[in-house]
């Protein structure tokens, strides 16, 4: 993305993460393409080999491509978070905006030991902006951050 430096890259396990969701949203797919496969009178392979193209893209380019483009800079008072290398998106929310602050971690995330950072902010749209790909430790670290700069601006 276009104004990119300066960003921190979320962590590379991440990839693993999405390449693991992506095998496992491929075998759908697969399992669907091959159901439609069973339809008599169509021509062999009109949904299998679209499906089986498809899913290998997913598994094998979409993971290292989606988790390149994301990126993340907590300055001193706003958190900026870029992502997308088809839809792209660059939010800077001001720390001071900043309602509650949530960690999640999923099983796989665990497994990796990462966690999303998800930050509330007071609104209708988009008043959540997610952080995927951190470290645990770095998720908590930006957290507690965000808190004592909000304790700070309370004062």
């Amino acid at each position: 993305m276009d104004g990119d430096e300066g960003l921190t890259p979320v962590d590379p396990r991440y990839a693993s993460v999405v390449r693991i969701q992506s095998v496992i949203l491929s075998l759908i797919l697969l399992a669907l393409a091959a159901v439609l496969e069973a339809i008599p009178g169509l021509p062999t392979g009109l949904f299998l080999l679209p499906a089986l193209a498809l899913a290998t893209w997913l598994v094998i380019f979409a993971p290292s491509r989606k988790v390149a483009r994301w990126g993340y800079d907590l300055g001193a008072d706003r958190l900026r978070i870029a992502s997308g290398f088809l839809f792209r998106s660059d939010t800077v929310v001001p720390l001071g905006r900043i309602q509650h602050i949530d960690l999640r971690q999923g099983p796989l995330m665990r497994r990796f030991d990462l966690a999303t950072l998800v930050v509330h902010t007071a609104g209708n749209h988009n008043a959540s902006v997610a952080l995927p790909g951190l470290t645990q430790a770095d998720a908590v670290a930006m957290r507690e951050a965000i808190r004592d700069y909000i304790k700070e601006a309370q004062r």
